[in-house]
């Protein structure tokens, strides 16, 4: 199978327009916030009764509004495949960055998928801790790739 079909795209750009990244920003910022916000209301934000310390009343509702940014950040995932990863994987820039942040989402995908369906506590506590430190450290990675220098292909 000839893959001259990838070429054009490749010398082309794969700078996303503005309402393509602006989408991504707004699903990638409420991912991240509703992430952060649930780990609030879990961990510190619980309330104090007469029977001891119960779960915050919006906990559930933040973590409902993560899963549904999480599938609309899946959805993203699949255009910017097609619009914005073939193309930069094939023209050789911020590939590093890149190649990270496709990394950390795969991670992030698999973590949020079997903190669903695992049942047993030991490994689903190490598959949490896994998933809101690289959730919470996200933007860092994202940042790099946003604002990395273009490095041209040498070849």
């Amino acid at each position: 199978m000839k893959r001259s079909h990838l070429r054009p795209r490749a010398l082309a750009t794969v700078k996303l327009g503005a309402r393509r990244r602006w989408t991504v920003y707004g699903v990638a910022l409420g991912v991240w916030a509703t992430g952060a916000l649930w780990l609030a209301f879990h961990n510190v934000l619980k309330r104090n009764t007469p029977f001891g310390q119960e779960p915050n009343p919006l906990e559930p509702w933040w973590l409902k509004l993560h899963g549904a940014f999480a599938f609309a950040s899946v959805w993203l995932f699949g255009l910017l495949w097609a619009a914005h990863i073939l193309g930069g994987w094939s023209s050789h820039r911020r590939r590093w960055s890149g190649g990270v942040l496709f990394a950390l989402f795969g991670v992030l995908i698999a973590s949020g998928y079997l903190l669903y369906y695992v049942g047993d506590d030991s490994l689903r506590t190490t598959i949490s801790l896994a998933h809101w430190i690289i959730g919470l450290a996200a933007p860092a990675p994202f940042l790099w790739h946003r604002f990395a220098p273009v490095q041209q292909s040498k070849g």
